[in-house]
C-alpha cells in the first residue's frame, strides 16, 4: 500500500510521495510529512555490505511507494555518479574520537549536493507521473549552500525553471561567486538588501499568493521548491546516516545493534530532522546533538521550551546557520504534539504574529531525544586551530560548530559512546575564516591565494568547483529589497 503525505495544517489534506514533491508546501501553507515513519526494512548486519547507492534505495523506496523500482533506481543512479569526486559518495573519516561523515564530494561542495542531485530526477519523474504539462519553476531562498547546489541540479533541465535569492551581504565570496556565475538559460540569481529568513518569509508568501498562482498557471508555470520545506529534500537526507552507520560496522568502530550519537550543525533544522527520522525508522542513535552557531534560537528552545526569534541577527562565519526562522522545526512541533494539526497550527500563528511560542511539558519531554548547545564566533575558529594542529585536518566553520558541541556534549554529559559529526561543507569553500582559523599571517592573501595555499598545507586536492568559479563571468548582477521580490519574479517569467 502507498505511504501517503500529509500536512502539518491541515486534517483532510493527503497525497502521494510525488504530488508532494511537486507542491513542495501544502495548500495552505504547512509542510508534509508521512503519514507514518516507515521502518528500516533491512537488517543492520546487511549494511556495512551495502554501497551508497543501494543504502539510498533501501532507504528512499520506504518513503516514496509510488515510484517504481525502476523509476527510482533511474533517480539514484543518475544523481549519485561521477558527479562526486569519490565513489563513496560520502566518505567517514575519524577526526580525533570522532567520526566524520564529510558530505561536501559533490558538484557544489557542501551537503545540499546530497540531496539536490536527486531532487531534479525525482521531481521531473514526478511531473510524468501526475501528466503536469506546466514548467516547474522552483522557487528558493538560500542562506548560502542550497543556492547553487539547486542551480547546479536544476541548470538547463527540461521543463523547469529556477529562481534563487540570497542575502547580498549574508554569504561567503565563494558562495556568491558560485551563485552569480551559474550558466543555464532557465537560472535566474537574485540578491537581497536584508537576511536569509526575509528571503524565506518572501518566499513563503509567493506560495501563498492565490492571484500569482493564477497569473503563473494561465502563463503555463507552477512553481515547486526546493528548500529543505520540500519533502524531497528531506527523504535523501536520511540516507546519509544509515549509511555512515554501515560504515562504522565496517571499520569496526561498532557492532550491529550498538547505539550512536548524531552530531549536525543546524539552521534551518531539516538536516538534523533526517537524522530523527533514520533513528525512528531503527537505526540505533542514542542522541541527536543540535550545533547552533551564535544564532542560538534553536539552543535556547530545547534549554527552555521557548521558539523565539525575536532577537537580533547575527552574521556569522557560518552563514549556512544564520538562521533564525527554522522552517523545518514545524515537522518535530507537529510530531511532539501528537499530530495535533490545530495545536501545531496555534503554534505557528504565534510565532507569526508575536515572533515567539512556548511548548507544553509533555511536547518538551517528546523531544529529549535532542540535545542543543552552541559555539561562539571565538569558539568556532578555536576548534578550527585545534583539529588542524592536532590532526592535520581542515574543518569548514559550520562542521567546527558542530565538532565543538560534541566536546561540550561529552562534558556535559560524560557520554563518550561512539558519535557521528555531520561534516556539511568543504574547507575550500570558506577560505578566509579557514586560513584565518589557522594563522593569521594568511589575512592579507586574496580569496584565490588563500585557495592555492589552503591546498599547500593540506595536500587535498582543489574541488572542481573552485576551479571552474576562479575566472568565471558573474552572469546574474539583479539585486532588490525584500518587498521586490515577487516583482522580480513575474519579470524573468514575463507575466
Amino acid at each position: 500500500m502507498d505511504l501517503l503525505y500529509k500536512s502539518t495544517r491541515s486534517k483532510d489534506e493527503k497525497v502521494s510521495a510525488s504530488r508532494a514533491i511537486l507542491n513542495g508546501l501544502a495548500e495552505n501553507g504547512g509542510l508534509y510529512l508521512p503519514e507514518s515513519i516507515p521502518s528500516l526494512g533491512v537488517e543492520l548486519e546487511e549494511l556495512p555490505k551495502m554501497n551508497y547507492r543501494d543504502t539510498a534505495y533501501a532507504v528512499m523506496s520506504k518513503y516514496l511507494t509510488d515510484y517504481s523500482e525502476e523509476e527510482l533506481r533511474y533517480c539514484i543512479d543518475n544523481a549519485y555518479d561521477s558527479k562526486f569526486d569519490t565513489e563513496e559518495i560520502a566518505p567517514l573519516v575519524k577526526v580525533g574520537d570522532v567520526y566524520g561523515i564529510e558530505l561536501f564530494h559533490g558538484k557544489t561542495i557542501a551537503f545540499k549536493d546530497m540531496a539536490l542531485s536527486i531532487l531534479p530526477y525525482l521531481l521531473t519523474t514526478a511531473a510524468k507521473k501526475n501528466n503536469i504539462k506546466n514548467d516547474i519553476v522552483i522557487l528558493t531562498a538560500t542562506s548560502g549552500d542550497t543556492g547553487k547546489a539547486a542551480l547546479a541540479g536544476f541548470a538547463d533541465v527540461p521543463g523547469t525553471k529556477i529562481i534563487v535569492f540570497y542575502p547580498k551581504d549574508g554569504v561567503s565570496p565563494i558562495q556568491e561567486k558560485q551563485m552569480v556565475t551559474q550558466k543555464g538559460d532557465n537560472t535566474f540569481v537574485v540578491g537581497i538588501h536584508g537576511n536569509f529568513d526575509q528571503a524565506q518569509t518572501g518566499v513563503k508568501e509567493m506560495f501563498g499568493n492565490e492571484d500569482l498562482k493564477k497569473r503563473m498557471a494561465a502563463a503555463g508555470f507552477q512553481f515547486s521548491s526546493a528548500n529543505s520545506i520540500n519533502i524531497g529534500r528531506l527523504v535523501p537526507q536520511v540516507v546519509y546516516y544509515v549509511y555512515a552507520y554501515g560504515r562504522m560496522i565496517k571499520n569496526g568502530a561498532i557492532k550491529a545493534g550498538d547505539k550512536i550519537n548524531i552530531v549536525v550543525p543546524t539552521g534551518n533544522f531539516g538536516n538534523i530532522l533526517a537524522a530523527y527520522f533514520a533513528k525512528n525508522m531503527g537505526l540505533p542513535v542514542n542522541k541527536l546533538i543540535c550545533a547552533s552557531n551564535e544564532n542560538k534560537v534553536l539552543f535556547d528552545f530545547f534549554t527552555t521550551g521557548e521558539y523565539n526569534r525575536n532577537r537580533e541577527f547575527i552574521l556569522t562565519s557560518s552563514p549556512s546557520m544564520d538562521i533564525l526562522i527554522s522552517s523545518n522545526l514545524e515537522r518535530l512541533i507537529y510530531l511532539s504534539a501528537g499530530c495535533d494539526t490545530d495545536k501545531n497550527m496555534k503554534l505557528m500563528k504565534e510565532l507569526n504574529s508575536e515572533g515567539k511560542y512556548t511548548i507544553t511539558p509533555e511536547m518538551k519531554n517528546n523531544i529529549k531525544d535532542f540535545y542543543g548547545n552552541y559555539a561562539s564566533e571565538k569558539e568556532t575558529k578555536e576548534t578550527i586551530h585545534d583539529i588542524y594542529e592536532k590532526e592535520h585536518y581542515l574543518s569548514d566553520p559550520h562542521s567546527a560548530v558542530a565538532y565543538c558541541v560534541y566536546e561540550k556534549y561529552k562534558k556535559d554529559t560524560k557520554d563518550i559512546r561512539p558519535t557521528v559529526v555531520a561534516s556539511t561543507a568543504s574547507p575550500y569553500k570558506f577560505t578566509r575564516n579557514v586560513m584565518g582559523a589557522v594563522d593569521s599571517k594568511y589575512d592579507s592573501l586574496s580569496d584565490f591565494e588563500l585557495v592555492d595555499e589552503m591546498n599547500r598545507i593540506t595536500g587535498v586536492k582543489i574541488p572542481g568547483a573552485i576551479e571552474e568559479i576562479r575566472n568565471a563571468p558573474v552572469v546574474h548582477k539583479t539585486v532588490c529589497d525584500p518587498d521586490e521580490m515577487q516583482s522580480v519574479v513575474e519579470g524573468f517569467l514575463g507575466l
